[in-house]
């Protein structure tokens, strides 16, 4: 292994204790393909400033496209002397170029190159997650669709509260993986900026084309302070807060699951390819992977308050402390990613008990509130509806009735309005289809959200880039010049 970068200071080296304690190669070793692409830019640039000459660069070039081969391959020994992915790349780019890596890192520090390396990786796994994201929103949108006329009981506090589609409820979680989507795509803006350059804190003296790397590595523009461009992991926090966000969304859909699947609700039944048994009870059907993405909730949620307190109290710029960033910053990525595949994958395999859902709805005097209507319809102040409205649930109660099982002659002891129109007016259809105001339950409502949902999936899926695997662009397309990658 090579010597450290800074051994021209030190007259002792370093203990091997230090050397594990410090190292990230663990960890920052999933950055490779960025460290490499990254670096192929900066050499590129210094070539076309003329720090470097053409066939230096060719040959540095030629040798970091070996080394990310050699690491592709699993050939690359990694040590905790060399602490992290960039001293190994480097230290490997020695063997295979010879004396000339040793010009690489002009006008650079590890300080932007590690921050580069992040927004490269985060600005690919972003695109990756949205399109998973949009997946998901376009299953929930087949099944709404598939049970567009299925009704089921809403809740409030967990009690049945008044009927809906079930596909309404689908739709629900289709609007909050919509905005989960747009803070994905707002993340990326904030995201796909530009460190490289800004060198350990202070800039540097060589006179390097930031806004030619910019060009090369496909930013959307350049930092514009140098303290900040490597001391901000703004980006980074802000895109777990995001992932907390989808998350507990994942979450409340995994809780709702589990409860529909129980043998008290009965709603659905999750397919056995997605369920797990039981060591002891062989009766057991366990919503495990519901239960599984509830809990994995509670992990990006830690990762958010792990970030966000590393970060607090650090003075400018770079600090040591930063190294920590990324492990939630990946288990966050990887989390979320998983979460969103295998919901996915598990939501179109669940069978829906619409004759359960239909009689619940059915129980449970969820058409009291339309009771309450109907007497506002027939002129009586809603207040006094509701009253009127709670007497007789009071009443069907004590005589094990529903609402819509009453006679009219019992109806008429709590007002002489009630006409036999009455029983139309409470059945679930009607119900269901009187709820007509923007955003309602109604058939028709449902349906037309479903058809904007269809439509405006269709253009993000249009207009969506292709996808972003974790490998990047290869160590030749680093070479690109400025003019071939605008």
């Amino acid at each position: 292994m090579g010597k450290k970068p800074w051994d021209g200071r030190f007259t002792q080296d370093t203990d091997a204790m230090v050397e594990r304690f410090t190292s990230s190669i663990d960890v920052d070793r999933e950055l490779y393909t960025y460290d490499i692409e990254g670096s192929i830019a900066h050499l590129t640039m210094l070539a076309h400033v003329g720090i470097i000459t053409p066939d230096e660069a060719a040959a540095l070039a030629a040798g970091l496209d070996r080394v990310k081969k050699k690491i592709a391959r699993d050939e690359l020994e990694f040590s905790d002397t060399l602490e992290d992915i960039h001293m190994h790349v480097e230290n490997a780019l020695g063997d295979e170029a010879g004396s000339v890596a040793r010009k690489l890192h002009t006008g650079r520090s590890r300080n932007d190159q590690v921050a580069l390396d992040i927004r490269m990786y985060l600005k690919a796994e972003i695109k990756e997650i949205s399109h998973r994201i949009l997946a998901l929103q376009g299953v929930l949108v087949e099944m709404a669709a598939e049970h567009r006329d299925v009704v089921m009981p809403g809740y409030t506090h967990l009690q049945r509260a008044q009927p809906v589609l079930f596909a309404h409820h689908l739709m629900a979680y289709y609007e909050m993986f919509k905005r989960d989507h747009e803070r994905m795509a707002d993340c990326l803006k904030r995201t796909d900026v530009m460190p490289l350059g800004a060198a350990a804190l202070a800039g540097t003296t060589f006179p390097l084309d930031r806004e030619y790397t910019r060009k090369l590595l496909g930013f959307s523009k350049v930092s514009d302070n140098s303290m900040d461009s490597v001391s901000d992991r703004d980006f980074a926090m802000e895109f777990i807060a995001a992932a907390s966000i989808a998350m507990i969304h994942l979450s409340r859909l995994s809780e709702e699951l589990v409860l529909w699947s129980s043998s008290e609700f009965s709603f659905i039944t999750i397919s056995d390819a997605f369920t797990t048994g039981s060591s002891i009870m062989p009766q057991k059907k366990n919503p495990d992977v519901a239960e599984l993405v509830r809990g994995k909730s509670a992990r990006v949620v830690g990762n958010l308050m792990a970030i966000i307190t590393l970060m607090k109290s650090l003075p400018l710029a770079y600090n040591r402390d930063m190294q920590e960033d990324k492990e939630p910053l990946f288990d966050t990525v990887n989390t979320l990613k998983a979460c969103l595949e295998v919901y996915a994958r598990m939501l179109p395999n669940i069978k829906v008990n619409r004759g359960v859902m239909l009689g619940a709805a059915k129980k449970g005097f969820l058409n009291a509130t339309d009771l309450a209507d109907y007497l506002v319809l027939k002129g009586i102040p809603f207040r006094q509806a509701h009253s009127i409205s709670g007497r007789a649930v009071a009443f069907a109660l004590e005589n094990g009735k529903e609402l819509d099982n009453l006679t009219v002659d019992e109806f008429k002891t709590f007002s002489e309005v009630i006409e036999p129109d009455i029983f139309e007016f409470l059945s679930i259809e009607h119900m269901i289809s009187r709820r007509a105001t923007h955003g309602g339950t109604s058939y028709d409502n449902v349906q037309r959200a479903i058809e904007r949902a269809t439509r405006d999936l269709d253009e993000k899926t249009a207009k969506a880039p292709g996808k972003v695997g974790k490998a990047g662009a290869s160590a030749s397309e680093g070479t690109a010049t400025p003019e071939e990658r605008e």
